[in-house]
């Protein structure tokens, strides 16, 4: 079990201001290797900033100011010697919108590990594109029309293709925000399945509104509401048996 405990990410009186306001306060949280990590909460409590802060998008933000820190593999990835493009190719991101590159499926895949110089054109690279999209668990349904446009997928093979192109370039973490919201119930539940296979190579933190799918996909879940991390546990922890009352109050629907 110790691996399953080792902590992938820590992260260290983190605090964003967009200006002067003060959008995340003072958020202490260890995030386990091979596990999935929810966040949950009502709109505009800081999830997605607080997932953001975890591969530097806010830096993209120009009123953005961080302080604190967020450690992976003990190194704080704000230090000022570290590349945050470096980081993005290590922690992955898929967003809520599947937003495939307007090329084809395998150019899709194969974009950014030729970029970084990953893999070479040519078999190798032919290998590592089937290797993601059967990862993704697209592989079977568009290995016959590689050539085709990513954007002539449907939404949910769109996503499945959006989880295959971050994990061409073997991130270490993939972050997820809102994956599945844009999606219909069967797509939702393909990702979710992948979501549970794909843990036992990953760390992946996702943000999600639907209580029902971190309870279904979660080991731990954490829990923000207005900018502060109210709880942190185990999943069936907090939505059997949660320390805060607040906790309490979100899970049961008495706000949100």
């Amino acid at each position: 079990m110790s691996q399953k405990n080792s902590t992938k990410i820590s992260v260290q009186n983190l605090n964003l201001h967009y200006g002067d306001n003060h959008a995340l306060h003072g958020i202490d949280m260890d995030i386990h290797t091979n596990q999935i990590t929810a966040l949950i909460g009502p709109s505009g409590c800081g999830k997605s900033t607080f997932l953001r802060c975890l591969n530097r998008m806010n830096d993209l933000i120009k009123s953005v100011r961080i302080e604190g820190k967020v450690i992976i593999d003990n190194k704080n990835i704000y230090d000022k010697d570290v590349d945050e493009v470096a980081v993005r190719k290590r922690i992955g991101m898929v967003f809520q919108q599947p937003n495939p590159f307007p090329k084809s499926i395998y150019e899709n895949v194969a974009y950014a590990p030729l970029k970084h110089g990953i893999t070479q054109k040519g078999s190798t690279c032919d290998e590592l594109v089937e290797k993601s999209l059967i990862q993704a668990g697209l592989w079977n349904e568009v290995k016959d029309k590689l050539s085709t446009p990513g954007t002539s997928l449907s939404g949910g093979q769109q996503q499945r293709l959006c989880i295959a192109r971050t994990i061409a370039i073997s991130p270490d973490v993939i972050l997820m925000d809102e994956p599945t919201s844009a999606l219909d119930p069967i797509s939702t539940e393909k990702i979710e399945a992948l979501m549970l296979e794909l843990k036992q190579q990953y760390s992946i933190i996702i943000v999600t509104h639907n209580m029902q799918q971190a309870g279904r996909v979660a080991d731990m879940t954490a829990f923000f509401h207005l900018g502060d991390l109210i709880e942190y546990a185990e999943t069936e922890t907090i939505f059997i048996n949660p320390a805060k009352q607040k906790t309490e109050d979100y899970i049961t629907g008495r706000y949100g």
